[in-house]
């Protein structure tokens, strides 16, 4: 199926497949979000008042959070379909470009972006880790005796998960979308249930309960807002995830079953714990009878593998569009489906995140301990999210523009509020997401600048395009064949091509110098692909565009080059690529950010893989970089 030309599922298809995907990490919330708020070392007292106040801020926290935020206003703001921070990153810094930003401003949208996206596979680590133990820990509920086999039971569950991927989201999600759904109504008729029972508890719909609460004890409503937040993560996961199944599968999803099935929940635990206090311990499983309480562990379990699919499909999203906007080295990425373009697969991301996971599951051993670490990285992700919208209004003309930028203003207050508070939290486990989101935007940054730095040397040291036929190539012997070198600049002549006539002493009867481009959209249309420029004599120059969720097929795209009169034999066409070896040098970089950036080098995937080149028609020649 053409990329350009993806076909579309049926929506009633893609909201299932969606619910098995993008709502897993918030849809598992209920089994610890609530229970946090009255537990720990900074627990709230058991009464009606701050149950009341605990479930009203809940509500609206939601309600503002990820009713309005993303799911209406957010999922707007798609790059081309695509979503993710690094997507609207993308999107900002191209709407900056056409309004003539200054390069600070450009910098700063990117720094942003890149920040965003690093602090967000913090998330994507932990999620799968505290949603599987908050799962299989409902055994020990049950019985006591299964308590010691609660880390063995998820380190099992979470390699299973990783093992799965690579057969797609589209399948996980085919197979993981009808759990879901029983899911939310099992855990929406348990809270409605108890509903039923203390009624009282729908007085916290009213906000006046969150905000008198915290007028009179605004040091309690500080620390409850780290608890509150547990129910707003995975929000950012839905947004990077949107471009599997498009916004109006996920819109359907959300309001339709998602939403309601979770308030019902959370005010369930809620009137559960007023009516027997002690039930605390843990009020999610303690909604259901006994007689069904292993069942809904075993219901549980497998609902939170599918809280771990949003945040792996997301990483694998971010790392991807990372890859094609110049922030990560060339990384091999596998398309799974046919019929959805998004649907991708990074092997090396896949293992790297299990590796990350079950190190985090062995060393906090709870879902409790793993709380504290939570909610730092997303609310971080999500207060520069907010800005970068804001930017994308201020960019564009509009009748609302004015009432969503005061709506924004509203959220980034919000989540600063949220941020501050999961702040105080960095010493009992905090600062692992801190820690881990620092060290991938360092890895971000030093690809960035140190490729950057290698595209300035090469082109004070390459020669130009223009007038080289006449200056330099003209007398060179010409041998049968066509000679295809990969450019960097369109506007300079790869060292590639001097390196061959330096050993060699000919040249191919056809020379042509592609360049390729990564555009800020995620896809290009076929009929965009190619530009030809005939302007130098005895020399093709070819400019080759794709999107930065395309996967580069150089040979294919060339291959459309015969409808512009330009015929290119497989047979004879010889591609040459050159490879960069960095050393230490007298240049920007530190040594051990050179020496960071030379082993980024070498763990890249080769151009003739990435860009799918014939093996048996590659030529391949070293050059050296002082960095």
């Amino acid at each position: 199926m053409n990329q350009q030309s993806p076909v579309r599922s049926g929506t009633a298809a893609l909201t299932l497949a969606a619910l098995g995907v993008v709502y897993g990490d918030i849809g598992t919330s209920p089994l610890y979000a609530f229970k946090e708020a009255f537990s720990g070392p900074h627990a709230m007292a058991l009464n009606q008042q701050n149950v009341l106040a605990a479930l009203s801020a809940v509500f609206w926290a939601v309600t503002c959070i990820i009713s309005v935020k993303y799911v209406w206003l957010v999922l707007r703001f798609d790059n081309d379909g695509e979503g993710g921070v690094l997507a609207l990153t993308a999107l900002t810094h191209r709407l900056a470009e056409r309004q003539r930003a200054s390069t600070r401003m450009l910098a700063i949208i990117a720094t942003l972006g890149v920040f965003a996206a690093a602090l967000f596979y913090g998330d994507a680590l932990i999620t799968p880790a505290i949603s599987v133990l908050s799962a299989v820990e409902g055994l020990g509920v049950a019985t006591p005796h299964f308590e010691k086999f609660v880390v063995p039971i998820t380190i099992g569950v979470l390699i299973a998960l990783f093992s799965i991927q690579r057969f797609g989201t589209g399948r996980v999600g085919a197979l993981f979308g009808p759990i879901t759904c029983l899911w939310f109504l099992v855990i929406g008729v348990l809270g409605l249930q108890s509903i039923i029972e203390t009624p009282v508890v729908l007085q916290a719909l009213n906000p006046l309960y969150a905000i008198d609460f915290a007028i009179g004890q605004p040091g309690k409503m500080f620390v409850l807002l780290a608890a509150v937040f547990l129910a707003l993560t995975g929000g950012e996961a839905l947004y990077a995830d949107m471009g599997h199944f498009g916004a109006r599968a996920v819109r359907i999803a959300w309001f339709g079953l998602v939403c309601p099935a979770l308030m019902l929940n959370y005010f369930g635990q809620g009137a559960l714990v007023l009516r027997d206090p002690a039930a605390i311990k843990n009020p999610f499983y303690l909604l259901a009878p006994d007689s069904l309480l292993l069942a809904l562990v075993v219901l549980a379990t497998a609902a939170t593998v599918i809280a771990s699919q949003a945040t792996i499909s997301g990483a694998f999203s971010i790392t991807q569009q990372a890859s094609r906007l110049g922030y990560l080295p060339r990384i091999g990425v596998r398309h799974t489906s046919d019929r959805e373009r998004g649907q991708i697969y990074v092997g090396s991301v896949n293992w790297i995140m299990l590796l990350g996971v079950l190190l985090l599951v062995l060393e906090f051993r709870s879902s409790s301990a793993l709380a504290a670490a939570y909610g730092i990285a997303v609310s971080g992700t999500m207060i520069i999210t907010s800005i970068l919208v804001a930017i994308v209004l201020l960019l564009t003309a509009g009748r609302s523009r004015l009432p969503l930028l005061a709506l924004l203003a509203l959220f980034v207050v919000l989540e600063s509020g949220f941020l501050a508070s999961n702040l105080s939290k960095v010493a009992d486990g905090g600062w692992f997401p801190l820690l881990f989101g620092s060290a991938v935007f360092l890895l971000l940054m030093t690809w960035k600048k140190g490729s950057s730095l290698v595209a300035r040397q090469r082109s004070a040291i390459d020669l130009p395009v223009q007038g080289i036929a006449a200056s330099v190539l003209q007398g060179i012997p010409r041998v049968p064949g066509t000679a295809i070198y990969l450019a960097s600049d369109r506007n300079l002549v790869p060292s590639a091509l001097f390196h061959n006539l330096k050993h060699y002493h000919v040249l191919h009867e056809h020379l042509i110098l592609v360049h390729v481009r990564t555009e800020e959209v995620p896809y290009v249309e076929a009929g965009g692909r190619l530009q030809l420029d005939r302007s130098e004599p005895g020399l093709l120059r070819i400019d080759v565009r794709f999107g930065f969720r395309e996967e580069p097929d150089l040979p294919a795209a060339l291959a459309s080059a015969a409808s512009q009169g330009v015929g290119i034999d497989p047979m004879t066409t010889t591609y040459f690529i050159a490879r960069s070896v960095v050393q230490d040098g007298p240049g920007e970089l530190s040594a051990w950010r050179c020496a960071l950036y030379a082993w980024m080098t070498r763990q890249a995937e080769g151009a003739a893989a990435y860009f799918r080149l014939p093996p048996n028609r590659v030529v391949e020649l070293g050059t050296q970089v002082l960095l």
